[in-house]
């Protein structure tokens, strides 16, 4: 049956796996600088991770974007797979479909790399919004919630602008939000770079220390 063949990737390179999920928000309060800003900062991410002799062959990237609908615009793959996308910014914010999606592919990839006997690290969660959900957000948050209580999945929630904080909060009870200072994608994505190539090097299980160079240029926080 064509569910039980093993994806080629997963035969031909075992190595452990950091499976990371950017789940983002395309709706049209995204339009203009927002959604070129964004584009441009999964450019940098993707070219950093291929530049890592050691991430390149771990980091395995999805794409789902949320608008009015939530598609899945690149399943998991490394990066030398990957084109990156332009994506286009347009309708409301179904925040809730989104998280669920995301959730429901890395649930699918955990599923392939148990049937090719692929080791992995807690799968990454990336969501990144610059409003607030157009839709109750129940069932994606208690999913998240449980599979965070679990230590299957890790959380980074990203607020851009005028992005619903209090919102955002309610999908972990570990990493609070952090919010994005004005538009830097650029420097958020080059930081997530530096978590997954951290990451890839650690020991699977392991809690592995996240870097904090210059957060305060890329976050509205205080260290």
């Amino acid at each position: 049956m064509v569910e039980d063949i093993l994806p080629n990737d997963l035969l031909d390179n075992p190595t452990t796996r950091v499976p990371v999920c950017l789940c983002l928000d395309t709706s049209y309060s995204m339009c203009g600088n927002p959604i070129n800003e964004l584009n441009e900062g999964i450019r940098i991410f993707l070219n950093a991770i291929n530049n890592d002799e050691v991430a390149k062959y771990s980091a395995e990237i999805a794409i789902v974007t949320f608008d009015s609908d939530a598609r899945v615009i690149q399943d998991f793959a490394t990066v030398d797979k990957i084109n990156p996308p332009t994506l286009t910014a347009d309708g409301l914010t179904s925040m809730n479909q989104g998280v669920n999606l995301a959730l429901d592919i890395l649930e699918n990839r955990k599923k392939e790399y148990a049937k090719a006997g692929v080791d992995y690290y807690q799968p990454w969660l990336v969501l990144m919004t610059d409003g607030a959900p157009t839709e109750s957000i129940d069932s994606a948050v208690n999913r998240a919630l449980s599979l965070e209580e679990n230590k299957k999945l890790t959380q980074f929630l990203i607020g851009i602008g005028n992005a619903d904080m209090n919102a955002l909060s309610r999908f972990s009870n570990k990493r609070p939000p952090l919010k994005l200072k004005g538009l830097n994608f650029q420097g958020f994505f080059e930081w997530l770079s530096k978590s997954v190539s951290i990451t890839s090097r650690s020991v699977p299980g392991q809690t592995a220390s996240l870097p904090k160079d210059n957060i305060q240029d890329i976050f509205d926080i205080e260290v």
